[in-house]
């Protein structure tokens, strides 16, 4: 196994400030820059703060910001880089930092709490739900977000405007509102609920412009913009603005 000498600016400090600080590691082949972060407390910097748990790109745990582009530690490698580079690692630039590499992401879990939940169809009892599979395999690739919250970072309406967070649920949120709006045993509409005119209304959709930065930055490869942002704004726009589509909720439908 062949090593080397590679050189990391690893920013640290905390909410009063802080700063980059110069290291040079031994670097082995096959690791990850969380494997350098741990060598790293192990040998020159005990007290470095870094949130991870898994190593495996499942908990969503380790997000920060390598050379810039928000990554998992865990699954970036560091053959990506070449030897001579300097490696810049800094902590999520959209939330307020609690230390070194950990931020403080409140800010997502208070929007998922103003998400309404699934809504369980009437008269039906747990094992009764059917759906087609195509209805399954669409809904499902959302249900891979491991919720590191790289789309939220990199989403520039909440990482160059902190006074959008009040309105803007994010990427994250509004494709789990897409995929609550798209599950077709989801009764929240009998309720009175009208997931995508909410989106529009309350969690700030129309803040979106399709950039497609938060599908770029996503790990498990969710097509966020295209699968679930898109057709929400298309759903949101007829709903709301289509005279026809309007009538035709406004007509009442025949019981027998």
């Amino acid at each position: 196994m062949s090593s080397y000498e590679a050189r990391f600016k690893v920013w640290r400090g905390d909410v009063s400030g802080g700063d980059l600080a110069d290291f040079t590691v031994e670097v082995n082949d096959g690791e990850v820059v969380l494997d350098i972060v741990h060598r790293l407390q192990a040998t020159q910097a005990p007290d470095l703060a870094v949130r991870w748990n898994c190593k495996a790109g499942k908990c969503g745990s380790c997000s920060a910001e390598i050379n810039g582009r928000p990554r998992l530690l865990c699954m970036t490698r560091m053959s990506v880089f070449d030897r001579d580079e300097t490696v810049t690692i800094t902590p999520l630039r959209a939330f307020p930092v609690v230390r070194d590499l950990v931020t403080d992401v409140g800010y997502n879990y208070r929007k998922a709490r103003e998400v309404p939940a699934f809504v369980p169809p009437a008269g039906l009892g747990p094992g009764e739900y059917r759906m087609s599979q195509e209805d399954v395999e669409r809904s499902q690739e959302f249900r891979k977000c491991i919720e590191c919250f790289l789309c939220q970072d990199v989403c520039h309406v909440v990482r160059d405007h902190e006074e959008n967070k009040g309105a803007y649920a994010g990427p994250r949120f509004l494709m789990r509102i897409a995929e609550l709006d798209m599950h077709p045993l989801d009764a929240a509409a009998e309720q009175g609920l009208d997931r995508s005119r909410a989106a529009q209304d309350e969690h700030g959709l129309g803040y979106c412009n399709i950039t497609k930065c938060c599908t770029e930055v996503c790990p498990e490869g969710i097509r966020i913009t295209d699968n679930a942002l898109i057709p929400l704004k298309e759903r949101a726009v007829d709903r709301k603005y289509d005279p026809l589509v309007w009538l035709g909720s406004k007509i009442r439908r025949r019981t027998p």
